[in-house]
């Protein structure tokens, strides 16, 4: 809503208030003043200092005789001006009127009319009449700064004194008091609106950033600001308009609620703006969950806000908010125990983000799922499997489990078994795993630590080379073709120095029979030709991988 519009709109409000109400006294005929009870002596005090019927003299028999005249005349006008000020309004149908009256609390005679707002304000009975307190007459001068603070008491005495003539309930310079009032604080909140600009911006300030770029946001934040300056110089003015007590009454409650909305849109603004700033800092940090946690702590906070104010809000509007709370908690224990398994979900979203198992971009696997993590969210974890379809994984079985994250893998294992047929001469094959290892030490892509090249084991119809090695990769992809590059330089190696590979079979040989040429290979086994042959071959593929141009992605 724009701040114009809305600025009409709460004058046209209180316009219709003030209409309809109208000056309500706080009685209606000359009670008597024998002060036999808290009902008649509150009854003279506010009775005699009405407009119509305006004796403080008499409005002053309800203090001690201790004080003067003047010191009691004082004390009942100040009062008086405290409860209006506060738009506090005496029904006077409930107040006791039993001259033994005991207070339920204290189990003496004492009558505190408004507990919660005033509770130091009290009668007491002294002889046969009930009085106020001599700690009510104390506490008066700091109670009547509180109301009308800043000065502004001194008002009190010089507005009422022209323009006395009544106009839709109010008197012209009560009108006229609005009015001035309101233009006041429409230049006043264009002013403040410039000034607090400047320095929000110099608040909001980021080391990473020089100022945000979204200039929008912070002229909502000043202008959040400008209103809640407004509304609360408009909550401190009131009083001092002498509005009747109904209509006081709706103003204050009026104002103290739009100063409550007004704390939370400045608190969810200046959020939003901290959020943009985490947002910018955590896409320079490698945790990629960092940028999954802050909106979801954005939209935390922004319920915190939004349901604290409105507690106070209620508590504005005279709700018991305790007895509200105690029978939402035991509807929330019985839809808690109706949803066990969504708290147990966000018990295990909540160990997620302590714990960081992974992260935005991780391959993991679990049981039953596996998949690159796209989101984490309150309740479920979504993952991106091989062919793309997403899976939803709720994070109480994800807390409950072993998950397998593949993506913080520093090297990437690549382990097989070569099996080489029985007929292969041992030297050869000695030469054929110091081969492995030279093709191992002149890869670019391979740990040159920690690797293992060894016969294994006698099979039934192979020998098997254990060939285990780990590769520095960073991706899965890369990890494909830095195994296909082993893959096939273990195949070239094997052709250049005649290593065949075995598979399962059964060979029957027969070295003696006539006319028949015997089946057992001949094996070139010359130092020299043999060490020439796989020294160009190494060659060859540290030629063809090491200086290549092609590098894995990052």
């Amino acid at each position: 809503m724009r701040p114009t519009a809305l600025r009409f709109k709460f004058i046209g409000l209180l316009g219709a208030i003030l209409f309809v109400t109208g000056l309500h006294a706080q009685s209606e005929s000359a009670p008597v003043p024998h002060l036999e009870s808290p009902y008649n002596t509150i009854y003279v005090h506010l009775y005699y200092l009405q407009p119509e019927s305006y004796d403080p003299g008499r409005a002053a028999v309800t203090f001690s005789r201790d004080l003067d005249s003047l010191q009691r005349v004082q004390a009942a006008i100040k009062l008086k001006q405290i409860y209006d000020g506060n738009g506090l309004y005496v029904r006077l149908n409930q107040l006791p009127q039993e001259a033994n009256y005991i207070d339920s609390t204290t189990q003496k005679p004492y009558y505190t009319p408004f507990p919660e707002d005033l509770p130091d304000v009290y009668l007491e009975k002294v002889g046969n009449q009930w009085l106020y307190s001599n700690a009510t007459v104390r506490s008066i001068p700091q109670l009547h700064r509180q109301t009308y603070p800043f000065g502004t008491g001194v008002l009190l005495n010089l507005l009422p004194r022209f323009g006395q003539q009544r106009f839709l309930g109010l008197a012209i310079w009560q009108w006229l008091a609005i009015g001035v009032l309101f233009l006041i604080t429409w230049v006043i909140h264009k002013i403040l609106t410039q000034l607090f600009l400047p320095l929000v911006r110099r608040l909001l300030r980021s080391r990473w950033q020089s100022e945000v770029t979204d200039k929008t946001r912070l002229l909502k934040v000043a202008r959040s600001g400008s209103f809640l300056v407004i509304f609360w110089m408009l909550r401190l003015l009131v009083p001092v308009l002498q509005l009747p007590i109904s209509t006081a009454r709706l103003a204050i409650i009026g104002l103290n609620i739009m100063l409550t909305v007004m704390v939370v849109l400045l608190l969810i603004r200046i959020l939003r703006v901290v959020i943009d700033y985490a947002l910018e800092y955590a896409n320079k940090t490698e945790h990629k969950m960092d940028e999954q946690l802050i909106p979801i702590l954005h939209k935390m906070f922004i319920v915190i806000f939004v349901i604290g104010g409105l507690i106070h809000i209620l508590r504005l509007l005279d709700v018991n908010v305790t007895a509200l709370i105690a029978g939402i908690s035991i509807g929330g224990l019985a839809l808690a125990l109706a949803a066990q398994d969504t708290v147990k979900n966000l018990i295990g979203s909540a160990m997620i983000f302590f714990d960081r198992p992974f992260q935005i971009g991780d391959y993991v696997v679990g049981s039953g799922f596996d998949g690159t993590i796209v989101e984490v969210g309150f309740r479920t974890t979504r993952l991106q499997t091989v062919d793309t379809s997403i899976v939803s994984v709720p994070n109480g079985t994800i807390a409950n489990m072993v998950v397998k994250n593949m993506g913080v893998r520093v090297f990437r294992l690549f382990e097989t078994d070569l099996g080489v047929t029985y007929d292969t001469p041992p030297d050869l094959i000695e030469h054929f795993i110091a081969s492995l290892e030279q093709m191992i030490l002149r890869h670019l892509y391979t740990r040159k630590e920690g690797y293992y090249i060894h016969l294994k084991s006698l099979e039934s119809s192979s020998l098997n080379i254990m060939f285990r090695v780990y590769m520095e990769v960073p991706t899965y992809a890369d990890e494909l073709r830095v195994k296909h590059e082993l893959l096939l330089g273990i195949l070239r190696l094997a052709e250049v120095i005649g290593v065949r590979f075995a598979f399962p079979s059964s060979t029957l040989y027969i070295e003696d029979f006539p006319e028949k040429e015997n089946k057992i290979p001949t094996y070139d086994l010359r130092g020299e030709a043999l060490k020439t042959a796989t020294d160009q071959f190494l060659e060859e593929f540290k030629d063809q991988h090491q200086q290549s141009d092609e590098s894995p992605s990052a």
